[in-house]
This record gives C-alpha cells, structure tokens and sequence, in this order.
C-alpha cells in the first residue's frame, strides 16, 4: 500500500504544472487540424456520393 502511495505522489507532481504555453497551444492546434482534416474527408465522401462514384470495382 506504502508503495502505491508514493507512485501516486509521484504522477501528482509530475503533472501539477503541465500547462505550459507551448503545449497548451501545441494541442488547439491540434485538434484544429483534426477537425480540418475529418471536415475534408466528409466533403470527399459526401462529393463522391453525389457524383455517383462506385465504390466497388466488381
């Protein structure tokens, strides 16, 4: 028990100060990329459709 206290002690103070600015910055714009990027691929899937592509080359 001793030990999983003090594990737990460790990772409370490893990442009590993890927002640093870069980082902080460095995930919006990660997960504005993420959105741009699932945004193309539902306009390529949704103009696929529409133009009546086939999917399947049988």
């Amino acid at each position: 028990m001793e030990k999983i206290i003090l594990v737990k002690e460790i990772y409370t103070e490893a990442f009590r100060n993890w927002r640093s600015y870069l980082l902080e910055n460095y995930f919006k714009l990660f997960s504005w990329l993420c959105f741009i990027l699932i945004g193309l691929a539902m306009y390529a899937l949704i103009y696929r459709v529409s133009t009546g592509f086939s999917f399947s080359n049988l």
